[in-house]
């Protein structure tokens, strides 16, 4: 019987010599190994991947360095709201830019936005540990947040990085060590004013009975009372003030408008305060 193949049968119009020739390309195809066909065809894929990311990286830092650039134009304008909204927009295309949070950290606390400030300062010195600028921006921001140890410590660290930038000695560190030990002053004041107000309100001899209410010891007992009645009051018309030399002083305010002169005494110029900020 005969066999069926899949290759054409020779006819008798056919050269025998093109049949021939036919099939020895066949027989020489079909002994060619596949992974020959298969390098011949084969793709560079990681590399196209990789030559792309490479691409879209570049792109994105270019497109952040024209955002920063704006926000800085817009910052100096005093457009701070729109300087923010334009670094936001390069922080998302190189979020582990320090300069973007660095900038961003003094705007807001410029806008009074402290505690997002301290935040942003937190995420430069996280990115770059050892630049010193951020280290005094964050320190700035912390003073304004209240936490006077954390702002102090975080200019030793400035100052540990780049010790001849005198303006972190003479103004930056040398406030917040007033404001430290202002506030550490104002706190033994407020212990020393709960103590009296206690002493006056469990008073002992107020818990006493007396026979005669014009003894001696009944006078002895209204003197002593009324001695610790002054002395809190006195203190609460006390107002804790470091002077320029770093000295703590305990200004008394007058008896008119106690509490404002007080609050005017406790709190530094306007003008002390912006300068140590360097705003």
């Amino acid at each position: 019987m005969a066999s069926f193949g899949w290759k054409r049968k020779a006819g008798e119009k056919v050269s025998k010599s093109v049949v021939q020739r036919f099939e020895a390309e066949e027989d020489k195809a079909a002994r060619r190994p596949r992974n020959e066909e298969e390098e011949e065809v084969e793709v560079d894929w990681m590399g196209a991947v990789k030559r792309r990311k490479e691409a879209l990286l570049e792109d994105c830092a270019t497109r952040s360095r024209r955002l920063k650039d704006e926000g800085t134009a817009l910052a100096e304008e005093g457009r701070h709201w729109e300087a923010v909204k334009k670094w936001d927009e390069a922080i998302q295309m190189t979020p582990d830019n320090p300069v973007l949070y660095e900038m961003k950290s003094q705007v807001l606390t410029i806008l009074h936005e402290v505690f997002p400030a301290v935040k942003a300062a937190e995420m430069a010195v996280k990115f770059r540990p050892l630049w010193w600028e951020g280290w005094q921006t964050l320190g700035r921001a912390q003073l304004n947040l209240g936490e006077v140890d954390l702002a102090v410590r975080s200019f030793q660290v400035a100052i540990h990085l780049c010790p001849s930038e005198r303006p972190l000695w003479q103004e930056d560190l040398r406030w917040a060590c007033r404001l430290q030990k202002q506030q550490s002053a104002t706190r033994a004041k407020l212990r020393q004013e709960e103590e009296t107000k206690r002493q006056i309100e469990r008073a002992p001899e107020l818990s006493r009975d007396y026979d005669d209410f014009e003894s001696d010891e009944v006078l002895a007992a209204c003197v002593a009372v009324a001695e610790r009645q002054t002395r809190y009051e006195r203190l609460r018309r006390t107002a804790v003030v470091v002077d320029a030399e770093g000295n703590v002083q305990n200004v008394v305010a007058e008896a008119e408008g106690e509490e404002d002169a007080a609050a005017a005494a406790a709190a530094p110029s306007t003008e002390q305060f912006v300068k140590a900020r360097g705003l």
